[in-house]
C-alpha cells in the first residue's frame, strides 16, 4: 500500500518541479549544516591514540628574549632549542622520547616518467614510531644505531610509496630526497586523517640524518615528547622533565618556569572543553537551519494542498478516506525530506572532507545517519499539518474550489 502512495507522491511532485526543487534544496541546506557541524565537533573532541594519550607528555619551551617577559606568564615564542632537545633526549624521562623537526624538500622519483615533486616529512628519533603506534605494512623502523650514526634511511607512507613504486614492496629500494639518496627501510600502513592532517602523505627520516645532510645546523625543534611507562608514573616522569629544564635554563628554585609541560590527556580534555563551548552555538545553527527547512516544507506543502484542492475533492467523492489523504501527503513529505536528506548529506560530507594545510576533517558515519533520520522526521512533522488540512476538506467544498 505504501508503494502505491509513494508512486502517487512521485507523480504529484513531478507536476511542479520548481516547488519540489525549492523544498528539497531548503531541507538539503539544513542537513548539510548539521553534518558539517557534527563533523567539526567530532574532530575537536576525537582522540587519535586513545590507548596511549594518558601517558604522553610534551614540554613547551619559550626561547624568546627575556626583555618584556613577565615571570609566570605563559610562553609566547614556543620553540625548543637544540640544547633543550639534547638534554631532554638524554635525560631518561619516560620509557620513550623523541624530538620532531619538520622538513620539506623535492623528491626525485626513480622512474623517468614521473616528475619530481615536493614532499613534506618529519625527522624524529626511532622511538617516535612506538610512541604513536605507527603501523608498518612492510619493513620496520630504523635502528638505534641508525639514529646514532645518522644513517641515510627513510620510512615512507603508503601514499608516497604508491606514487613512486605502485603496489610493489619498496623496502630496500633507494630514493633521492633533496639530492641525498636514502634507503627505504619501512612502509607505513595507510592511516588516513587524524582530524588535523593527512597521515598518508609523509616521509620519515632520522633527525640526525636530516640535520647533517639536508637542513644543516638547527637552532630549534618543532616539538619534543616523551611517553611514561604507565599512567601512574606520569607525574614522576613529568617531574624529571621539570628538573632537567630548570637545570638547563639555569632557573633558581624560587624562579617561575619559562616553559610548560603538559600531557596529551590534558590537551584532549582542553579540546573537548572547547568543543562543548562550541557545541551549543553550532547546535543552534544546525537546529535553526533544519527548522527553516521544515517550515519551508510546510509552507510549500500548504501551497500544494491549495493547488490540488479539486483533486482532493475528486478522490474523496470516489470514496477516499481521511487516512488515505493523510497518508498520501505524508508520503510526499517523506519523499521530499528523503531527497533533501540525501542531497544534504552528500553536500555535508563534501564540505566535511575538504582539506586544508592544518586540518583534515573526518566525517563520522553516525553524524550522516543521524542527520538523514532527523531530515525524514522533520518532513513527517512539518508535513503533518498540511496533510491534516487536506484530509479535513469535504468533497463538496473541495469540488467547488476554483
Amino acid at each position: 500500500m505504501f508503494g502505491y502512495y509513494f508512486r502517487l507522491g512521485v507523480r504529484s511532485l513531478r507536476r511542479n518541479p520548481a516547488l519540489t526543487a525549492l523544498m528539497v534544496v531548503t531541507l538539503a541546506v539544513g542537513v548539510a549544516a548539521s553534518v558539517s557541524t557534527l563533523t567539526i565537533l567530532h574532530m575537536m573532541s576525537s582522540d587519535p591514540i586513545p590507548q596511549k594519550s594518558s601517558r604522553l607528555f610534551v614540554p613547551l619551551i619559550d626561547n624568546g628574549p627575556v626583555e618584556g617577559y613577565t615571570p609566570g606568564e605563559d610562553p609566547d615564542d614556543i620553540q625548543i632549542s637544540y640544547k633543550d632537545a639534547v638534554n631532554l633526549l638524554k635525560g631518561g624521562q619516560g620509557v620513550r622520547r623523541t624530538a620532531l623537526y619538520g622538513v620539506s624538500a623535492p623528491i626525485q622519483p626513480p622512474r623517468a616518467d614521473i616528475q619530481p615533486f615536493n614532499l613534506s616529512g618529519l625527522a624524529p628519533t626511532r622511538d617516535f614510531f612506538a610512541m604513536f603506534d605507527v603501523p608498518f605494512l612492510h619493513g620496520q623502523a630504523w635502528t638505534e644505531q641508525d639514529d646514532a650514526r645518522g644513517a641515510d634511511v627513510v620510512v615512507l607512507s603508503r601514499e608516497i610509496a604508491g606514487k613512486l613504486y605502485g603496489d610493489a614492496d619498496p623496502v630496500g629500494q633507494m630514493v633521492e630526497f633533496n639530492g641525498v639518496r636514502f634507503r627505504i627501510v619501512g612502509l607505513q600502513v595507510r592511516k588516513g586523517s587524524n582530524g588535523f592532517q593527512d597521515q598518508d602523505d609523509f616521509m620519515y627520516a632520522p633527525i640526525t640524518t636530516v640535520i647533517d645532510n639536508i637542513v644543516g645546523n638547527v637552532d630549534s625543534f618543532t616539538i619534543i615528547g616523551a611517553r611514561a611507562v604507565n599512567k601512574d608514573l606520569l607525574p614522576q616522569a613529568m617531574g624529571e622533565i621539570h628538573r632537567v629544564l630548570r637545570q638547563t635554563h639555569g632557573l633558581k628554585p624560587s624562579d617561575p618556569p619559562d616553559y610548560i609541560v603538559f600531557n596529551a590527556a590534558a590537551l584532549l580534555a582542553a579540546g573537548k572543553a572547547a568543543a562543548k563551548q562550541f557545541q551549543l552555538l553550532l547546535g543552534v545553527v544546525a537546529a535553526i537551519s533544519l527548522l527553516i527547512g521544515g517550515i519551508g516544507v510546510m509552507n510549500i506543502m500548504l501551497v500544494t494542498v491549495t493547488e490540488r484542492t479539486r483533486e482532493i475533492g475528486i478522490r474523496k467523492a470516489l470514496g477516499a478516506q481521511r487516512s488515505d489523504i493523510i497518508t498520501q501527503f505524508l508520503a510526499e513529505a517523506m519523499l521530499l525530506a528523503s531527497l533533501g536528506g540525501v542531497i544534504g548529506v552528500l553536500v555535508g560530507v563534501g564540505l566535511g572532507s575538504l582539506k586544508s594545510a592544518t586540518m583534515q576533517p573526518i566525517v563520522s558515519p553516525g553524524s550522516v545517519v543521524m542527520s538523514f533520520c532527523v531530515s525524514v522526521l522533520i518532513g513527517i512533522f512539518f508535513g503533518a499539518y498540511p496533510a491534516s488540512r487536506a484530509a479535513a476538506l469535504t468533497p463538496m467544498e473541495a469540488l467547488r474550489y476554483e
